[in-house]
């Protein structure tokens, strides 16, 4: 499969899953939403593959990988307000 392909299905799953997701949807940008569904494609198809959904040679397709970031952006979200990483949004205050 094509870097580009994988590149643009990551976006796309990315972008709905930041809308399907209620909160603040922290991180923002281009950049890490496509890792956000990229990375939501990986928990798909490791998920799918552990419970057996999906042979060991196949991957999870475009509504796994959009469900899979829903699942990353929630745990992400659970990890900022238990303040175990820090928001990217709140402010910064230099000294």
């Amino acid at each position: 499969m094509s870097v580009l392909w994988i590149i643009l299905i990551g976006f796309v799953a990315g972008i709905l899953a930041r809308l399907l997701s209620p909160g603040p949807n922290k991180p923002a940008g281009f950049i890490l939403t496509t890792l956000l569904g990229i990375a939501g494609a990986f928990v798909a198809t490791w998920i799918g593959q552990t419970i057996g959904w999906y042979r060991m040679d196949q991957s999870a397709g475009f509504i796994g990988a959009t469900l899979g970031a829903v699942l990353v952006l929630f745990v992400w979200n659970r990890l900022v307000v238990a303040r175990r990483i820090p928001d990217p949004s709140a402010e910064r205050r230099w000294l």
